[in-house]
C-alpha cells in the first residue's frame, strides 16, 4: 500500500529535510507541498539539492482538501501557526505530525509565557519521542514532534531517571548546536563573520525548549526536579552535542552505568550506546543518536553525552520515524541512510 503524504511549510530546512527523506521512501507518495510566502516557487529553487530530481511547485494550502487527500500531513510551520489548521486536517481524515512547539506543552499558560497566545490546546496530542513513547505514538492521530535540544537531552538521561539512579537536584544540561537549528531566516547572530570561529551561549535564562525539557524530565523522574539548561551556538551547520551532569543516588561503577544504557536501548535501532565520546560528525545526515556515560567515582557525578543531527533525529527524521509507527510500517524505512563521514 502507498500512503499519500503532504508537507505544509516546505520552504524551511525541516520541510526540505522531510522531502529528502520521503523522496526515497518506498511506501509513500508526496501528494503536495505547501506554503504561504513561497507559493508558486519551484521546490528545487529553494532546495537546490533537488535540481532535476523533482518539478514539484509549492502550492497555496487548502486545508480541507489537504486533509481529504492525505493519509498523513507534516506541519513544518513556525510556532503559533499549526494551531490554526490542525483541527481542519484532522476533521477531514488526515493524521498530523506537527514539528512546531504548538502541542508539545501540557500547560497552556507555560506555552503562552514562552511562545504567545494559544488556541485549540485541548487536542489530544502525543509527545512523539518514539524510544520513550512508542506505544502512545502508534495509536495517535496528532503527534507533537519533540524539539531538537529536548531530543538529545531526554535520550541521554532517560535510563538514569527511569531507574532512579540520579538525584533530581541538580541536573545540568549543556548543549551545543549548529547554525541550522536557528532556521532558514537570516539574522545578525547567524551572519558568517559573527558565527564563524566563534562559540556563544544564548537565551541562557529563557530558551523556549526549557519548559519542554523540564516537563518531560519530570515525567521520567515521576517527581519535581531542579534542572538547568544552557544552549550554545557553534560554528557548524548541523549537529547537537548535549552533556548532562548529575549525581548518583548511591554508589555504582561506570560499567554498571554503561550496562544500564545498553539494556535500556537494546532494541532501539536509532540509539547507539558507544564506548568513546559521541561526535556530531558521526551522526550527520542520519537519524542516529550516539550516547555514552562516564562516572567520577570520587564525587559520584555522572556525565552523559549524546550527539544527534538536529535536522534529522532532532526534527524531520524523527517525524518520519513517527510516521512509520503510525502507519504500521517498518520503523526504519526511509531512514536507512548511513551517516556522512567525514
Amino acid at each position: 500500500m502507498t500512503y499519500n503524504i503532504s508537507i505544509i511549510g516546505a520552504s524551511g530546512y525541516t520541510g526540505g529535510e522531510l522531502f529528502r527523506l520521503l523522496y526515497s521512501h518506498p511506501d509513500v507518495n508526496v501528494e503536495g507541498i505547501f506554503g504561504n510566502t513561497t507559493t508558486g516557487k519551484d521546490f528545487s529553487d529553494l532546495h537546490p539539492n533537488f535540481q532535476d530530481l523533482t518539478d514539484m511547485v509549492i502550492e497555496s494550502p487548502d486545508f480541507e482538501e489537504i486533509g481529504e487527500k492525505s493519509d498523513l500531513v507534516f506541519a513544518a510551520t513556525p510556532h503559533g501557526t499549526s494551531m490554526d489548521f490542525v483541527y481542519t486536517l484532522l476533521d477531514n481524515g488526515a493524521k498530523v505530525i506537527d514539528l512546531s512547539a504548538d502541542y508539545r506543552l501540557d500547560d497552556e499558560s507555560v506555552y503562552e509565557e514562552y511562545y504567545g497566545p494559544h488556541e485549540n490546546l485541548d487536542l489530544d496530542a502525543v509527545y512523539g519521542l518514539p524510544e520513550l513513547k512508542r506505544d502512545k505514538v502508534k495509536d495517535s492521530e496528532l503527534i507533537a514532534n519533540p524539539g531538537c535540544y529536548p531530543t538529545s537531552i531526554l535520550l541521554s538521561v532517560a535510563p538514569l531517571l527511569s531507574e532512579g539512579w540520579i538525584k533530581n537536584d541538580p541536573i545540568v544540561f549543556d548543549s551545543k548546536s549548529g547554525t541550522s537549528g536557528a532556521g532558514v531566516k537570516p539574522s545578525k547572530k547567524l551572519h558568517f563573520p559573527n558565527c564563524s570561529d566563534n562559540v556563544r551561549a544564548y537565551n541562557v535564562s529563557g530558551h523556549r525548549h526549557f519548559p519542554e525539557i523540564e516537563q518531560e524530565v519530570e515525567k521520567l523522574a515521576k517527581s519535581s526536579t531542579n534542572i538547568d539548561f544552557t544552549p550554545h551556538l557553534i560554528p557548524s551547520i548541523r549537529g547537537i552535542l548535549s552533556t548532562t551532569h548529575a549525581f548518583l543516588t548511591e554508589e555504582r561503577d561506570e560499567e554498571e552505568l554503561l550496562s544500564l544504557y545498553r539494556e535500556y536501548y537494546e532494541d532501539e535501532h536509532f540509539v547507539r550506546v558507544i564506548e568513546d565520546q559521541p561526535t556530531t560528525n558521526a551522526v550527520r545526515g542520519s537519524n542516529f543518536c550516539d550516547l555514552t556515560v562516564r562516572l567520577s567515582e570520587a564525587s559520584g557525578k555522572i556525565t552523559a553525552t549524546s550527539a544527534i543531527d538536529n535536522l534529522v533525529k532532532g526534527a524531520s527524521g524523527q517525524a518520519v520515524q513517527n510516521m512509520n509507527i503510525i502507519l504500521g510500517l517498518d520503523e526504519i524505512k526511509g531512514l536507512e541512510n548511513i551517516p556522512l563521514h567525514p
